[in-house]
């Protein structure tokens, strides 16, 4: 049976709003299953495993929720993407899918990266408005930034000039969920935001040595470099600032966007810039956890000074989280790469990590 509800809309000052996420940005009610229904496409990553473990704990009756894969459907083919909602009818949708790929990669197909991602969230968006789907929430990248700007960057710098042009085709089909956001809404009174992340690390990622992230491509060298007995060798200073955040750290914060956040405009989720990490610190973090996990003689941590060290600082201003979540705890640096050593090390053998 469909049931027609007014809720309230979520705010930040009345804690009994806070986690409804059932409602839209127009004031006529909606209709709506009587379950909560959340899709999350790219659901299976490190994204989407971290969503999953936080809402298995959360243990809600209430909310049925569904993680796609690629074996779901190709997100590109319209055909396909209708499929997928009818199968699952979902009332609220998280769009973690694209197509990613490494520097080389970015550059050689930059027409490829553009129209896959471009037709997959067109997709997404239009299955989503033409089913009254209550809330879509996307996931961007601060890669989609200009290249040229001042730190901190922030929501409002996005589109203030290119982006770095190795990854621009990438980085605007991203851009384009931004405007995709506010036309909706303006059109349709649609409930459609997205959030921009920086760094993220934590179990279910991709340690590949080559085409991985600082973090887990730390972690994956220097766990060969302690099996070969070798010193554990980064390249540059080890001066250079980043903002990590801890994939579950994450998730509770796509949740809290999903079921709280009443903005098209996008959120920076990060931790602050007082919380930055010099790369030195993740090398020394990296060795400290393996040789806990590991024992035997400890990593010797040295530094390549004849290699570049890349851009000083890509600070982003989390201001906007705080006002709305002030008293949000971030998992310290330190706990969290241990867990994630740990679940690398678990899993090293037995075929579970990306490597």
């Amino acid at each position: 049976h469909n049931v027609t509800r007014s809720l309230p809309r979520a705010n930040e000052h009345n804690p009994a709003t806070i986690g409804l996420g059932l409602y839209r940005t127009s004031n006529k009610p909606f209709t709506m299953s009587a379950q909560k229904v959340v899709m999350v496409t790219g659901g299976t990553g490190l994204v989407g495993s971290a969503i999953k473990e936080v809402i298995d704990a959360e243990g809600n009756s209430e909310e049925k929720w569904v993680y796609l894969s690629s074996k779901d459907g190709n997100l590109c083919d319209p055909a396909a993407v209708a499929a997928i909602f009818d199968k699952y009818q979902p009332t609220h949708v998280i769009h973690l899918a694209a197509k990613v790929g490494g520097l080389f990669a970015n550059m050689k197909h930059k027409v490829q990266f553009w129209r896959d991602n471009v037709n997959m969230n067109d997709n997404i968006f239009q299955e989503c408005h033409k089913r009254g789907v209550q809330k879509l929430v996307s996931c961007l990248s601060t890669c989609i930034f200009p290249d040229k700007t001042t730190f901190p960057i922030d929501e409002t710098m996005i589109h203030n000039g290119p982006p770095h042009f190795s990854n621009e085709g990438y980085a605007y089909a991203k851009r384009m969920v931004d405007v995709q956001n506010r036309m909706y809404k303006s059109q349709y009174g649609c409930n459609f935001t997205a959030v921009i992340p920086t760094n993220i690390f934590g179990k279910h990622d991709n340690f590949h040595l080559e085409d991985s992230h600082v973090i887990p491509g730390l972690i994956h060298r220097g766990f060969n470099c302690k099996k070969e007995g070798k010193s554990f060798d980064i390249w540059g200073s080890g001066k250079p600032l980043r903002q990590f955040i801890f994939s579950i750290d994450l998730a509770k914060l796509m949740i809290w966007t999903l079921r709280s956040y009443d903005e098209a405009d996008p959120i920076i989720l990060s931790v602050g810039e007082e919380d930055e990490v010099p790369i030195s610190d993740v090398a020394y973090a990296v060795a400290k956890s393996l040789d806990a996990n590991i024992g035997g003689t400890p990593l010797e941590v040295t530094f390549d000074t004849s290699k570049a060290d890349g851009q000083f600082k890509k600070t982003a201003n989390n201001q906007k989280l705080r006002k709305y979540l002030p008293d949000f705890k971030f998992t310290p640096f330190e706990e969290a790469m241990d867990i994630t050593v740990k679940w690398f090390l678990e899993n090293y053998e037995t075929g579970g990590v990306r490597k």
